[in-house]
């Protein structure tokens, strides 16, 4: 079994994700910059303290926000890529730019293996371990981390090469924005309409409108939210444009702008 395996980023999807590897039988290890107190069962294997977290650490899966956040895991504040001398692979697991991730690869000493494995099925997904996983790397390094994924997922998808699964998530979540935008228009449409919710999301999910987000609208934790710099809607709009960073040249971005800017505009539903 491997060991050393641990991750940054203990939010509402590396939270349940630690906790998932933990169910399997890794000795995993979460690092947040949240104190340990607040994790409950989790706490014990939990740390704010970088240097305690790097001991150690072998297999570094990264779950942080964004681009910014991932910069300090890597190499500012936390810079566990200089400060855990064991490092042997780094998997990023946050939704971010194709371009940024490929350019990540030289910025790592050789001997760090990068993977990307970007993740779809929002929270409820990460706490019955069922995920998706987008999968871009070496095809020997991801053989090596399969383990992992299978004790926090249920669908693997192998892209292609390094940045290929983060090419496939920002296009997968430029879908999801779309349908969220749209599937939330539409609900109050229905509402001045007079239609009842419920019967519509029922009638939907067995019909041409039917899509991830109306057919998941009560379990989605996001689903009623407005936007929020710190919520997933808010992340909705940077996964769009980390899609749009990758988008071909000369790419017509109107539409994706116009879901981006849906997104920006919601408010929370009752």
């Amino acid at each position: 079994m491997l060991r050393g395996v641990g991750i940054a980023g203990c939010g509402r999807m590396g939270a349940p994700m630690l906790a998932a590897l933990r169910a399997a039988g890794f000795a995993a290890r979460g690092f947040d910059i949240r104190p340990p107190a607040g994790y409950g069962p989790l706490a014990p294997a939990m740390t704010d303290d970088p240097d305690s977290f790097a001991g150690g650490l072998r297999h570094l899966i990264t779950v942080v926000r964004d681009i910014l956040q991932t910069e300090d895991v890597l190499f500012g504040a936390q810079g566990f890529v200089t400060r855990a001398p064991g490092l042997e692979t780094v998997i990023v697991s946050s939704t971010l730019s194709p371009r940024y991730l490929r350019e990540l690869r030289p910025r790592l000493p050789g001997h760090i293996a990068l993977i990307d494995a970007p993740m779809s099925g929002a929270a409820i997904a990460a706490q019955q371990a069922r995920l998706s996983f987008m999968l871009g790397g070496d095809a020997a390094d991801l053989d090596r981390m399969q383990p992992l994924f299978d004790a926090m997922g249920r669908h693997f998808h192998r892209m292609g090469a390094l940045g290929a699964g983060m090419s496939a998530k920002v296009l997968n979540n430029l879908l999801a924005a779309a349908n969220t935008a749209m599937t939330r228009l539409v609900l109050d449409w229905a509402d001045a309409a007079g239609l009842d919710e419920a019967a519509l999301l029922a009638l939907i999910h067995t019909s041409s409108g039917q899509n991830w987000f109306a057919s998941g609208f009560n379990e989605i934790e996001f689903a009623r939210d407005g936007l929020a710099e710190d919520n997933s809607i808010g992340i909705l709009v940077k996964d769009v444009e980390s899609a749009l960073d990758a988008a071909p040249e000369g790419a017509d971005t109107a539409l994706p702008r116009a879901v981006q800017d849906a997104i920006r505009a919601l408010t929370p539903r009752p």
